[in-house]
């Protein structure tokens, strides 16, 4: 298998480092684009610019052969004051890379920089960096710009990091990987009062916490006890003084499901509690029901062949080929949807070791570790997909 020299993995470490620097929030990152875009330009890359607001695509092609393949790395930061304490810590307050975004890219160009001198390859590679993954939707807004019509696959694939598993060790799934994610907003509206004559009001606290009590039934008494959905009540907000009842209470909700049927079935009982519960209270709801990011399933052929990969070139202990579904969100679902693929995870550093802490974490930072692993795969994966016939 190719690797990268120890100059070559120092070299995109200090990438790496950069770019955790300087974070960027969604469709905000000009300066990770024009990092991404310079450093393609500069090995051979033919570089467009632009998708999706600041998506950057390298295009590099050998051969004659018309296969296609598409490899995809997310950019963007979160809004979280880091506190790992680390020398490359972020120069921006209030905005850190918590995700590993940065790592993904790093891995992807240090796979780009290798492929571009030595790939051996009969095809067409197509290097996707993609802004506005944290909620941004930056997946849909390079796809409504033409990226699969500009850009044609055959087969996309991408990578995250996991941690709480061995460092370097490589995850798969096949089917339902990640789970959907749709967000409600739900305002129940009554008569307000003193808080010593509660009959003279129609409460929306009470009405509230009924709601929120009901909503845990959604999931244990109306969902197959074998496919996984969450239902989480994140905030609440009502009232502010103790003797006085509010005419007004307000619920963040979050629904996560792992099955498209089960994902229209939680709807529709979400929404039917919310309006009965508040009616036997004596209260209005007004519901906001916003969808986010479908079911992120991985295709079985496509999954076959990057797991087949890994095993070919990666020690035995260092292959999950069965890796657990993961109840988080992620847009690269949508690409899957267009085009087949495989989204693997990569780990970041088992429990007690560094890379253990979990993403979205103010701790948290990308193990470095992982640039020389994540990269070689990439490499492999291209030789092997688009090896010469």
């Amino acid at each position: 298998m190719d690797r990268l020299c120890a100059a070559a993995v120092e070299q995109f470490i200090a990438v790496r480092r950069d770019i955790h620097r300087h974070p960027e929030l969604a469709f905000n990152e000009r300066r990770t684009a024009a990092l991404v875009a310079a450093q393609l330009g500069a090995w051979g890359y033919e570089v467009t610019t632009g998708l999706g607001g600041t998506g950057v695509v390298g295009r590099l092609q050998r051969g004659s052969s018309k296969r296609s393949i598409g490899l995809r790395a997310d950019m963007d930061a979160l809004p979280l004051a880091e506190a790992t304490g680390a020398a490359w810590t972020s120069c921006t307050h209030g905005v850190m890379h918590a995700c590993g975004h940065d790592g993904h890219t790093a891995m992807l160009l240090a796979a780009a920089h290798h492929l571009a001198q030595h790939g051996r390859f009969d095809g067409t590679l197509n290097l996707i960096f993609q802004p506005a993954e944290e909620g941004g939707g930056g997946a849909l807004k390079m796809m409504e710009d033409g990226l699969f019509e500009r850009f044609p696959c055959d087969a996309i694939f991408a990578m995250h990091n996991m941690p709480g598993t061995t460092q370097g060790q490589l995850v798969f799934r096949s089917g339902p990987a990640m789970a959907s994610s749709d967000y409600a907003t739900v305002i129940l509206h009554g008569h307000g009062g003193h808080g010593a004559m509660p009959h003279k009001a129609t409460d929306v606290v009470v009405a509230a916490a009924s709601l929120i009590m009901a909503l845990q039934t959604v999931v244990s008494r109306h969902v197959d006890p074998l496919q996984p959905a969450v239902i989480t009540v994140g905030a609440i907000h009502a009232g502010e003084a103790n003797n006085v009842i509010p005419a007004e209470a307000r619920l963040e909700i979050s629904v996560r499901t792992l099955d498209p049927q089960v994902r229209r079935n939680v709807e529709q009982r979400i929404r039917e509690l919310v309006h009965l519960q508040a009616q036997s209270y004596g209260v209005r709801a007004e519901l906001d029901w916003r969808p986010g990011y479908t079911v992120l399933v991985n295709d079985a052929q496509q999954t076959a062949r990057a797991l087949a990969v890994a095993q070919k070139h990666f020690p035995a202990e260092r292959v999950n080929p069965l890796g657990p579904m993961v109840s988080a969100s992620e847009d690269f679902a949508f690409m899957l949807e267009r085009v087949p693929g495989c989204y693997l995870f990569i780990g970041n550093g088992a429990d007690g070791e560094p890379g253990a802490c979990m993403v979205h974490n103010p701790a948290y930072d990308f193990n470095d570790q992982n640039i020389a692993p994540g990269a070689a795969y990439w490499i492999a994966l291209v030789n092997e997909l688009l090896s010469p016939t």
